[in-house]
């Protein structure tokens, strides 16, 4: 299996550091040329490779760490998702109802990656939180999850585990993924919650 994640701003970094901290080798991309943030990934870790964005969408699972708003543009890097897992980690913070046409923004979302299987996650902790070891007190930090592919949101789990963190599925898109969802003037009532878990 292999990960990239696209977008290397704050959360990007949080994420790319989670992956350092577990050994697990990830690409990461952005817009720009890879040389541009080159320094930036191997501050984080030699496993932290820096990839155009056409070889980062190679991957099998995809972390979607870029404004909600640019979520349309990563989505045209390949003509079908086909195969792909796709981590939202956006928030529609901002972002008017309206424009959605009645969708929970995770689903507008995977409107745009056709063929690929979109779990939301990742998203509920600031950047500093999630760079943070998600060992905590003899605990480990929780990570929600959502989605409607039930095989995609295990392997996700799954990812989640190595990561360190504790994964709680809270089922699909519209259900699930609004407890985690920033939209319009709104945030989720479980965003920013810092929960752990404590396996005894």
């Amino acid at each position: 299996m292999s990960y990239a994640i696209v977008g290397f701003g704050k959360i990007g970094q949080a994420l790319a550091r989670a992956f350092a901290r577990s050994g697990i080798e990830v690409s990461v991309a952005t817009t720009r040329d890879p040389e541009s943030f080159a320094a930036d990934a191997a501050a984080i870790g030699p496993g932290i490779v820096p990839r155009t964005l056409a070889d980062a969408v190679k991957a099998d699972v995809i972390f979607l760490a870029v404004p909600f708003s640019l979520h349309a543009d990563v989505a045209k890097a390949l003509s079908t998702w086909q195969g792909k897992t796709i981590v939202d980690v956006t928030n529609a913070y901002g972002v008017p109802p309206e424009t959605l046409r009645g969708l929970p923004p995770s689903r507008f979302v995977a409107q745009a990656f056709t063929g690929g299987k979109l779990v939301k996650g990742f998203n509920h902790l600031g950047a500093s939180v999630l760079a943070q070891d998600p060992a905590v007190h003899g605990g480990r930090r929780v990570v929600f999850l959502a989605s409607d592919d039930d095989g995609a949101a295990a392997d996700i789990a799954a990812l989640a585990e190595r990561l360190g963190f504790a994964p709680v599925q809270l089922g699909g898109l519209a259900e699930g993924g609004l407890l985690v969802q920033g939209l319009g003037d709104r945030w989720g009532p479980l965003i920013f919650k810092d929960l752990h878990k404590f396996d005894r």
